[in-house]
């Protein structure tokens, strides 16, 4: 089988998906298809036996898209600035179709409402002049939104209409019967019928039109603001990577290119430089900080035989690293491809509004046309039978449809924000009220993600204070990773530093100092055993400590051990509060960290924490993700590191802690500013209370449709009771304030 990606462009809305998903489907040979509209791809697994680029590419333009084999280059700039453009260009649609619908509607509804009013436009005698101009205010807003018109009409011819096919049909249709009326009102006037005139100077629909184009312009340029998260966190991974190394060739250093790497070269790697590229250890011995890529707090040692990868911080020693994978084969580049495939695989959420489109869209078009059959049977007038079905095509444009979703996102987003959450896009607010299982990163997110000191016990009736100083003192001088937040401790404890005559580091063991003409050792068990050093009495505490997730640290002079210190990566104050009140909501909680298994297992009785995946990998958390996904769970990843930038894609819903990595914060789909577990929480209800308040808003747009609909179509003409313009007007008007009156109420509910 062979699996391509694909640019698709051309495509605006969930439908759109759906349709090239459909239409690609249908090809034999075809597994399985993939669309994000998100990044405008698509992922094809086919048979290449039976199947070829060219037949697939085929079936997409068919449908009405554009598509081509992606480039094996990472085009994350491209990309960039393309939604770039997109925002630019929505932004002047809407600044045009606001400039011109506003005189307009005030032409259009000013004597209504006994505004004063140019003298030419005034009366019927000047009925032309009234009509011609708006015809002309309503061009410039038609033309600068001419792509619902192209996209929404193209959706139609592929029987799959969307939410752009109900604001063309209806403007259009308004526009069209404008044009009519103004020809209507010209003979008239020639013919000095002025009942005539009268009629067709308030039957026009032309403001009704620009209304419809200038507000659904107003919500697409939210979504479309919202929109583009992916080519930012590429191309910040792709920086992880120096762009140039040191390698020894001929017993001779020479810098060169990445790029220009080759299997099997030696790498010379200093203390504080980046690891150009995955490779084994020949010669050396150091720390290196793998945090970027297993999120494991505390540096790895490494020695000869030891691997190591591209984009880790050699913290320590110099190393001699022999090259064993370059270029796509990195471990680096593979995740940067994850963290692509992640996002294109992402299935987009369907809006609920296009999805009744489809249904509803049918439904009008078709009472439509029976009215106008009907009421041509009945008068065998053209014009009193087209005017009743134009009102219904009229009367059903989703000026209220096309606002229910993004008021109420708009809300939603406002109150986020003044709750210290940013919803990145429109799409991951309204799936975190789907969410069941929220997946928790260890290191930074329910804990600090800084080593301190948690304990200093001392033995032999050693005195704290002497011990503080000699450790620190000791650490002082040492370039050990676990020396810092010793070092700290003391500046905290103010503690008096000691002259160290001398020192020596033992990697992988700790350092041996000299103090006032004594020896003294501080490190690990090991650096103890070594040097005979007996600890056997103490060792029921220092496991104690281990199951705690803390890692000891010795002191010990000649003779005897005197003191341990603890280091551990605190729990946040609000980490247990909030995975219990998110447990209250009926969410499974699980931990999700590359920490070993006992820190884990620690951690997760302090915070009570059901479930927990300990010792994985960037590719491996994705795929526990994955897994649950599998078995119908609706997920969200919370993680502040760039190792959790692969799952944070992969979830239903990626949430990033605010002081995290930058390119955590771009994969995610929600961002917590505020540093603070609880607004998980916080998120959620936000997320609950404003879908909720988009189904009532859709309810609401959809009650006057079922009220207006019938009432346009003469249902009850016998009764005496049609729909005139003003009254199509004022419906649709109404129906959209209701709708941003009720996103309004939401924000009430949040008042502090």
């Amino acid at each position: 089988m062979e699996k391509i990606v694909y640019n698709v462009t051309g495509m605006t809305c969930s439908a759109c998906v759906a349709s090239v998903e459909d239409s690609v489907k249908k090809i034999d040979g075809v597994k399985d298809v993939s669309v994000s509209l998100l990044t405008n791809s698509m992922i094809v697994n086919y048979d290449e036996a039976i199947v070829n680029n060219n037949t697939i590419i085929d079936s997409v333009e068919d449908a009405g898209y554009n598509a081509s084999v992606k480039g094996a280059d990472k085009q994350a700039v491209s990309s960039e600035n393309a939604i770039e453009k997109e925002i630019k260009s929505m932004r002047m649609r809407l600044i045009i179709s606001l400039s011109f619908m506003i005189p307009l509607m005030y032409i259009a509804m000013g004597e209504m409402m006994y505004l004063p009013m140019p003298a030419f436009l005034v009366g019927p005698e000047n009925a032309l002049s009234f009509a011609f101009t708006q015809f002309l205010l309503v061009l410039p807003i038609m033309y600068v939104n001419r792509k619902y018109f192209q996209s929404g009409f193209k959706a139609l011819a592929r029987r799959k209409p969307n939410m752009d096919s109900l604001i063309a049909i209806g403007s259009a249709a308004a526009v069209v019967y404008g044009i009519f009326a103004i020809y209507m009102i010209g003979i008239g006037l020639a013919s000095s019928n002025m009942d005539l005139v009268h009629k067709y100077s308030m039957d026009l629909y032309i403001e009704s039109a620009g209304t419809i184009l200038g507000l659904i312009t107003v919500g697409k340029y939210l979504e479309v603001s919202a929109k583009g998260k992916t080519s930012d966190a590429i191309q910040k991974l792709i920086d992880l990577s120096p762009k140039t190394a040191i390698v020894i060739r001929n017993n001779v250093e020479e810098e060169i290119m990445v790029e220009d790497i080759l299997v099997d070269d030696i790498v010379l790697v200093k203390p504080g430089n980046i690891v150009p590229v995955d490779g084994i250890v020949v010669e050396g011995n150091t720390f290196v900080d793998e945090s970027a890529l297993t999120g494991e707090s505390l540096p790895i040692e490494k020695t000869i035989g030891d691997k190591v990868v591209g984009a880790t911080i050699n913290t320590t020693g110099y190393l001699h690293v022999k090259v064993s994978h370059v270029g796509e084969d990195t471990t680096l580049a593979k995740i940067i491809e994850l963290v692509e495939n992640a996002n294109t695989t992402k299935a987009p959420i369907a809006k609920l509004a296009d999805k009744i489109s489809g249904i509803f869209v049918p439904i009008v078009i078709g009472i439509s046309i029976v009215t106008f059959i009907v009421w041509i049977a009945i008068t065998r007038d053209f014009s009193s039978s087209l005017a009743p079905a134009i009102a219904v095509l009229v009367i059903s444009c989703p000026c209220a449809l096309g606002l229910a979703t993004p008021v109420a996102i708009m809300v939603g987003t406002g109150l986020g924000a003044e709750h210290g959450i940013l919803f990145k896009t429109a799409e991951s607010l309204e799936l975190l009220h789907k969410v069941d299982t929220v997946i928790l990163d260890k290191t930074g997110t329910i804990t600090e993600g800084v080593l301190n000191v948690i304990d200093v016990v001392t033995f032999n009736n050693h005195d704290e204070k002497d011990v503080l100083e000699m450790i620190v003192s000791l650490e002082k001088v040492s370039e050990h990773p676990l020396g810092e937040a010793i070092v700290r401790y003391g500046v905290e404890k103010d503690v008096t530093l000691i002259d160290v005559e001398s020192f020596e580091a033992i990697v992988g063991q700790g350092l041996v100092g000299t103090i006032n003409s004594k020896q003294y050792y501080v490190g690990n068990k090991r650096l103890l055993e070594s040097n005979n050093i007996d600890f056997e009495g103490i060792l029921s505490i220092v496991d104690d400590f281990a199951g705690e997730g803390k890692t000891p640290i010795f002191l010990a002079n000649e003779k005897e051990v005197m003191a341990v210190l603890t280091l551990a990566d605190t729990i946040k104050a609000d980490s247990k509060e909030a995975i219990a009140a998110m447990q209250a909501r009926g969410i499974n909680v699980v931990m999700l960290t590359g920490d070993n298994s006992i820190t884990a297992e620690a951690i997760k009785d302090l915070v009570g924490i059901s479930e927990v995946v300990a010792e994985v990998l960037p590719d491996e958390k994705e795929a526990v993700i994955a897994q649950y996904q599998d078995n119908e769970h609706t997920v969200a990843m919370v993680g502040d590191g760039i190792n959790d930038s692969i799952a944070l894609v992969r979830a239903d819903v990626g949430i990033a802690i605010g002081a995290g990595s930058d390119v955590a914060i771009e994969s995610a789909d929600t961002v917590l500013m505020n540093n603070k577990l609880t607004d998980v929480v916080t998120a959620l209800k936000i997320s609950n209370d404003t879908v909720r308040n988009i189904k009532q808003n859709l309810f609401w747009a959809f009650f006057y449709n079922t009220l207006g609909i019938p009432l346009a179509a003469g249902v009850f003409a016998g009764l005496g009771f049609m729909l005139n313009p003003s009254f199509a007007a004022a419906a649709m008007s109404f129906s959209s304030i209701s709708v941003v009156l009720n996103a309004l109420r939401l924000r009430l509910m949040y008042r502090k």
